[in-house]
């Protein structure tokens, strides 16, 4: 059994829904070797999330940016926590209704992704600092 855990520094990003798979892999050549296996991916950070899904069509990421921001909007009266700005508070619920990990499985070398699905960061935030993913890979 091979266990391997690494960190994976994303450049700041505007905010959005930006496809990160790419990075993640170039980030871990130890995938090509295991057969079978596991990725656990886990975003150390309260106002980003991760998602797997749609990276063929990028209307799909927009409409997902928009319900969000919907969902939660800027500016509303309740939010008490606003000492980082308006986008803060929004941030941080957008980040409580996605995710903060994922699992991938791998097989023969590879990250088992579907056909169309993909890796992504969705920054929350309008002026977000560089974000960390903790990568932790076990396999055989």
């Amino acid at each position: 059994m091979t266990w391997h855990q690494s960190e994976i520094r994303l450049e700041p990003r505007a905010r959005g829904i930006h496809l990160v798979t790419s990075e993640v892999v170039r980030a871990l050549p130890q995938i090509g070797d295991l057969r079978v296996g596991m990725l656990h991916l886990f975003i150390q950070h309260t106002s980003a999330s991760l998602s797997i899904n749609e990276n063929a069509d990028p209307d799909v990421r927009g409409d997902m940016e928009r319900w969000l921001n919907r969902v939660v909007p800027e500016g509303a009266p309740e939010f008490v926590h606003t000492a980082e700005g308006p986008d803060d508070m929004p941030a941080h619920l957008k980040t409580a209704l996605t995710q903060v990990q994922l699992s991938v499985p791998v097989m023969q070398g590879k990250l088992m992704l579907g056909t169309w699905q993909g890796i992504y960061l969705f920054e929350h935030r309008d002026s977000a600092p560089a974000r960390e993913i903790v990568l932790h890979l076990t396999g055989e």
